[in-house]
């Protein structure tokens, strides 16, 4: 009997673990597929308000002119947006790292539909300049790459981060298109109503999808509540070990070929002798490029080398990206160039936010990111003036110079 008793006994013990390793099995599974519809929907905002906002880019100027802002006046405009993008995106960071990923998320979508509420009544010059104050808030891209980062592992942080450009390439197209067919067909103010009703949608899909953090519990618990706009404590991740020598080759190594992009539309004019459609098909060559590089080469290539290589790599092409820059005399030159420019632009970025997020304790990485995406801003804000010195006095070739210098 106590044998009998004995063998009952192993048996339901036996069944009591299967069943235990079963429904661990299963929550893991749930957590899972909860985790992929997380990401998806980090992905998805991330396409919207890009396809808004580069909606908006083309038509801004037409509404601009139209309220009778010259070059200069216009120049004025796209600085404050610059300005007060450089302020709020370390801010934006450390808001992300203190209050969670559904609040940043949600404050940027919420700021993005006050942004193109204002622009939909935009029918003075103050109320146009006054449109560009919600944009201090409007981080989407980096509310994204947060919930990435601490949705995934940091062998996977890399592809998975990659796929944001993907995004990013859907929105250049997609927004450049709708902002002409709207514009053209239902006046100026089309793409304005279009980009409330799209950001209003985004609003509820972070309030829905994303969790109040995604961050685990134990490294919830370890960031310090402090006041969001205590830029000792922002500052304070760049003093962790091997952060600041990244983030100056991520600042450093791409600034030439942003102070280009900067002049493109009036190099494509001036230089290339485009007109206004053969602009908009070069663009989109450049937003198709950037979707399968971002989409299809840095996931395989984070997969096969480290991150080290594949930045000292980059930081190679860069360089070689720069002479052709600056022995271009054609379109078709810069059609050519443009391939591996894109190439090296994209994965020297996706490289560095993935070194960087690794290189702080995960309680930071909001902040982290939040100085990244700082970098471009800070080269809207001071680029036009040297871009514009840069192209007057010594031509398109001096970008590639430059960027050959820095690179090498």
């Amino acid at each position: 009997m106590s044998m009998m008793r004995g063998k009952n006994n192993a048996e339901g013990e036996e069944g009591a673990g299967r069943m235990k390793s079963e429904s661990q099995g299963q929550s893991n599974a749930t957590g899972e597929v909860r985790r992929g519809q997380v990401i998806f929907a980090a992905y998805l905002i991330v396409t919207v308000e890009l396809t808004l906002l580069f909606m908006q880019f083309g038509v801004v100027p037409y509404l601009a002119k139209s309220l009778g802002l010259d070059s200069v006046w216009f120049g004025y405009l796209q600085t404050t947006f610059g300005v007060l993008q450089l302020v709020g995106s370390p801010i934006f960071g450390r808001l992300a790292d203190q209050f969670g990923s559904r609040a940043a998320l949600t404050l940027s979508c919420a700021s993005a539909s006050a942004f193109f509420l204002l622009l939909s009544i935009s029918t003075s010059v103050p109320i146009l300049f006054l449109s560009r104050l919600p944009s201090v808030f409007m981080h989407g891209l980096p509310g994204a790459q947060k919930v990435i980062t601490d949705l995934t592992a940091p062998s996977e942080r890399a592809a998975a981060l990659g796929k944001l450009g993907l995004c990013f390439g859907i929105g250049i197209i997609s927004g450049s298109t709708l902002g002409g067919i709207l514009s053209t067909k239902f006046g100026l103010f089309a793409p304005m109503y279009l980009g409330l009703v799209g950001s209003l949608i985004n609003t509820m899909i972070s309030i829905v999808w994303i969790p109040s953090t995604t961050k685990t519990k134990s490294e919830h618990r370890k960031t310090e509540r402090s006041s969001v706009f205590n830029i000792r404590e922002i500052l304070r991740v760049m003093k962790f070990p091997g952060v600041m020598e990244i983030f100056l080759v991520k600042v450093i190594s791409g600034f030439p070929i942003g102070l280009f992009l900067i002049m493109f539309s009036i190099i494509s004019i001036e230089f290339f002798g485009l007109e206004a459609v053969e602009s908009g098909y070069l663009m989109a060559y450049f937003g198709v490029l950037q979707m399968v590089v971002q989409g299809l080469v840095v996931g395989k290539l984070t997969s096969h080398y480290t991150e080290q290589t594949l930045l000292r790599f980059s930081i190679l092409v860069f360089a070689g990206v720069g002479l052709g820059m600056a022995l271009m005399r054609t379109v078709w030159h810069y059609c050519i160039i443009v391939v591996p420019l894109v190439f090296s632009f994209n994965m020297l970025g996706t490289i560095t936010d993935s070194m960087l997020t690794k290189a702080v304790p995960s309680s930071d990485t909001g902040a982290m990111l939040g100085i990244c995406a700082s970098v471009q801003p800070l080269t809207r804000t001071v680029g036009p003036t040297i871009s514009g010195i840069l192209y007057k006095r010594f031509g398109v070739s001096s970008f590639g110079y430059l960027q050959l210098i820095v690179n090498e």
